[in-house]
């Protein structure tokens, strides 16, 4: 009998068995291509389900499933096969939901796979060992250019930052003509009318303080850095965190020495901490200290099906794909309370909202 799941929940079961079919996976480049002078031998994934932890070893020619309640062979090119009709239904469907392919969801019970969507407290999707099944295991999440990726920061209101409007001060009928103009999510044609009328929106702060120290943990003025990127992405159109960094550079809005952001790279390096803490683990409203989380990389799914990884232990590597590859967001304008004037205290703020993605292309 044939069911249905959305395309992220197909793109995680998809890399893991693709993992295991080929008993290897390969390093990304920057740029989303495998390098295949980089590939490791993937020996045993591990894999929580609502009844217990299940392992999956890499045999010559077979999986060894061991779990609690199972413990069986499975041949190696079975999980090929289904994977292959998992990526055809995914690249053959324009919606979210897709239909599982003849004969899936039976290998899926004679697997033992009954959540398409692995059960982790930790935010991995599963771990894998590689080279020897009794390697210590490493988290990985997936990301898959099939279907909707997961941002890398959601939004949010702890992601929100203020800017204090000055230059004049406006009377609460032209607050409220300020509020109604343009559509729910034209945030746009709110700053520019507030520009047109004499006013300018100065950055302020942080609205989250958990959000504001995990952002000073990486650099103390981080937070300007990202709020300025914001603002461009309203104001210019540009997503691409790479363009919106060399957008960056030049304005200099934290006014640094020419050398340090030109033979230093000071902006790139912030930026690429900053994904990078975000990739494996930090979240706006939960306190981030610098320690690593259980998430060690991605396992990144391409449109051609290509499972590539990207890890702590090759830093650069995964550092330039994520900053290479990366864009701002726009979220939802009411979920996340910002694109107002509001006022505190007798001053009005504007809050814009930080939201982070991976290119769908």
């Amino acid at each position: 009998m044939a069911f249905e799941a959305t395309k992220k929940e197909w793109g995680e079961l998809y890399a893991f068995f693709r993992l295991l079919a080929d008993g290897h996976v390969c390093a990304g480049t920057p740029d989303c291509k495998k390098n295949e002078s980089q590939c490791i031998p993937v020996a045993m994934v591990q894999r929580e389900e609502h009844d217990g932890t299940r392992q999956y070893i890499v045999e010559n020619e077979e999986i060894h499933i061991v779990g609690e309640k199972i413990d069986k062979r499975v041949p190696r090119e079975d999980f090929g096969i289904v994977a292959d009709l998992v990526f055809q239904a995914m690249k053959n469907s324009r919606e979210n939901e897709v239909t599982s392919p003849d004969g899936v969801e039976e290998f899926l019970d004679e697997v033992a796979i009954f959540d398409l969507e692995a059960k982790t407290d930790d935010r991995t999707d599963f771990s894998v060992a590689f080279y020897d099944a009794s390697a210590p295991l490493v988290g990985f999440c997936v990301r898959s250019r099939l279907g909707l990726m997961i941002p890398l920061i959601d939004g949010g209101r702890t992601a929100n930052f203020k800017f204090e409007q000055t230059g004049v001060k406006f009377a609460g009928p032209t607050v409220n003509k300020i509020n109604a103009e343009g559509e729910e999510d034209d945030v746009t044609s709110r700053m520019l009318m507030i520009e047109r009328l004499g006013g300018v929106l100065k950055y302020s702060d942080v609205a989250d303080k958990v959000f504001r120290s995990n952002l000073a943990m990486i650099d103390l003025h981080l937070a300007r850095v990202l709020a300025e990127m914001t603002r461009l992405m309203w104001l210019d159109g540009m997503t691409k965190v790479t363009d919106l960094t060399a957008e960056i550079k030049k304005i200099n809005p934290l006014k640094i020495k020419d050398e340090l952001i030109n033979k230093h790279g000071y902006y790139e390096f912030k930026i690429k901490e900053f994904l990078l803490a975000l990739a494996t683990g930090m979240r706006p409203a939960k306190l981030y200290n610098g320690t690593d989380s259980a998430i060690a990389g991605f396992f990144f799914v391409t449109a051609e099906g290509e499972v590539l990884c990207y890890q702590r232990a090759w830093r650069q590597n995964f550092v330039d794909f994520l900053f290479n590859n990366s864009r701002f967001e726009k979220g939802s304008t009411e979920k996340d309370k910002y694109g107002y004037l509001e006022r505190e205290n007798n001053v009005y703020y504007f809050k814009l909202n930080l939201k982070i993605g991976l290119l769908k292309r």
